[in-house]
């Protein structure tokens, strides 16, 4: 008679949904992106200023030159769904990292199912990461004795594979 208990540290987790909208110049393109993501997502995008000056483009260090929100809990999972039915419950398997994350574009934002065409907004592509996370994976970030995240505990594109498709019945091409 054997007996298996499942190892609770194992079960993965989604940590966080971050939408990207890199416009490449500032003004009221930046304002029209946020007013998009708040339409995709309900929560308020911040702006992402330039981490250098790139003289042939016209952009100086600090000016925003694209949005970005980031989305957690439930409300992450329910805009997740909306965002694989707009790339037709399919994901490409070379879209992810040995680390537990994948991520995406969508080329025309109007896609996603409950967003409506505004002419005032136009039509603007995004990018999706997708963070998944494990109980433990705290001692990256805290504060105080930061850590590693052992190679036995790191999620694998395999296993992060596996839990789309359970969790979300998305199919991987």
């Amino acid at each position: 008679m054997s007996q298996t208990t499942e190892n609770t540290m194992k079960n993965i987790t989604l940590d966080k949904v971050v939408l990207n909208m890199g416009l490449g110049k500032s003004g009221d393109v930046i304002e029209v992106a946020k007013r998009a993501l708040e339409q995709i997502s309900g929560k308020k995008p911040s702006a992402r200023n330039a981490k250098e000056t790139q003289r042939d483009w016209g952009v100086r260090k600090g000016e925003p030159i694209g949005v970005a929100v980031t989305v957690r809990g439930e409300d992450a999972k329910v805009l997740l769904k909306r965002l694989l039915e707009a790339k037709g419950n399919q994901v490409k398997g070379k879209s992810f990292d040995n680390f537990g994350n994948y991520s995406f574009g969508i080329n025309e934002h109007i896609d996603i199912p409950d967003v409506k065409y505004e002419p005032s907004i136009g039509i603007l592509g995004l990018g999706i990461s997708i963070t998944l996370t494990r109980p433990g994976y705290g001692i990256r970030t805290r504060s105080k004795h930061k850590a590693s995240v052992g190679k036995a505990h790191v999620i694998s594109s395999q296993e992060a594979k596996d839990y789309l498709v359970k969790e979300f019945g998305v199919t991987v091409v």
